[in-house]
């Protein structure tokens, strides 16, 4: 099933692709001439006037690298029209955009797989990178090593424990069973795995539950070990089995968090529709085609910050970097809000403040979506 997802999700993205950087009906290349190539009207300037076509096309090997670089990055100034706009005044270029001023500017779904393809590359070649997520990744891959070791000593135990019920076991082979039961017990002191412990035990670890840490990689693993050793019970058959298999092995987990994460980056949008709308519900002014523009613009600008912020991290100025981004978040929201929508400033000021809570919803929604695949893999 989670195959399937997977597929639908890659699908997805490909379509988004496909329909952002593919030309429109009769945008095609033929060979120049008295007429157009493509529809046989008659030419009057570089293009033809009926379909679009250009009338100076070429048949060569580098017009194959210029199709592609036209057709992604749309340069010969667009992306130099939209990037400024987008950076410092993203409510401006929001609000031409939707009025109809398309020919100047990216479209803001092309720029959003840009944002998300460029994305996925750097993080690709330079990794995620910072201190925390190297830890919890550390922690992860250590918890899932701990549970296969785990997993294998608690089969051996309950094999000797099955043995030791029986009631006409002899002495001697009794007293054997014990020595192997507690060689066992300290073979998993010595590896740093918890030994096996009774039901009454494993009821009262249950109801203290896991301890609170500082440490934020420590806590991933601290919990993980503790669900994987009381198993959750949901009454629910495939959602028990994911969180199983979640928290036997929460490395691979995050491996396929990381993957699906630019498969199903799209899904960023409508989750974001709904909390757009209730900055301004029932209002007529406004169309979920605004509310597109709008957020779909926003969190591309967000992924091409933090692409930037990743590539200064690389340098000395990366802890700068970090701070002032996470300064500009709002005071972009805020602008964009108020040049697109044309508010107040307090109205902008207070719909920015809910726009930035709502979008730490939406970012845990999205999150909680990638988990759930992960997991259901």
């Amino acid at each position: 099933m989670s195959g399937d997802i997977e597929s639908i999700g890659a699908a997805i993205t490909a379509g988004l692709a496909g329909a952002a950087i593919e030309p429109k009906h009769g945008d095609t290349q033929g060979q120049g001439g008295s007429r157009c190539l493509n529809c046989g009207t008659s030419l009057v300037g570089s293009h033809c006037h009926r379909c679009g076509q250009r009338v100076d096309v070429h048949r060569s090997f580098g017009a194959i690298g210029h199709d592609l670089v036209h057709a992604i990055f749309h340069f010969e100034g667009k992306i130099w029209n939209t990037l400024p706009l987008l950076a410092w005044r993203p409510g401006d270029l929001t609000r031409r955009y939707i009025h109809g001023e398309r020919a100047r500017f990216i479209s803001p779904l092309a720029l959003f797989l840009f944002a998300v393809f460029l994305t996925y590359a750097v993080l690709a070649m330079v990794g995620s990178g910072g201190t925390l997520g190297s830890m919890i990744n550390e922690a992860a891959a250590e918890q899932t090593r701990t549970t296969a070791v785990r997993d294998s000593m608690q089969e051996e135990v309950d094999s000797v424990d099955a043995e030791l019920a029986k009631k006409d076991l002899p002495a001697a082979r009794r007293q054997e069973l014990l020595d192997e039961r507690e060689t066992l017990q300290k073979s998993a002191d010595y590896l740093g795995v918890s030994r096996s412990r009774s039901r009454q035990e494993r009821e009262t670890d249950r109801a203290a539950g896991p301890p609170v840490l500082d440490n934020p990689a420590e806590q991933v693993k601290v919990s993980a070990d503790f669900l994987n050793r009381n198993k959750v019970n949901t009454g629910v058959p495939f959602i028990d089995h994911g969180l199983e298999k979640a928290f036997a092995n929460p490395a691979l987990i995050l491996y396929k968090f990381q993957a699906n994460a630019y498969k199903f980056a799209w899904a960023l949008i409508p989750l974001s529709l709904p909390f757009m709308w209730l900055l301004y519900p029932f209002s007529r002014r406004f169309h979920t085609y605004d509310h597109f523009v709008f957020v779909t613009y926003s969190i591309s600008f967000m992924l091409l910050l933090f692409v930037a912020v990743r590539l200064f991290n690389l340098t000395v100025i990366g802890g700068t970097a970090t701070t002032l981004a996470l300064l500009y978040v709002p005071f972009h929201m805020y602008r964009q809000i108020r040049g697109a929508y044309r508010s107040s400033r307090f109205g902008a000021f207070v719909r920015a403040a809910l726009l930035l809570f709502f979008s730490l919803f939406a970012l845990l929604a999205f999150m909680l979506l990638l988990l759930a695949l992960g997991a259901s893999g």
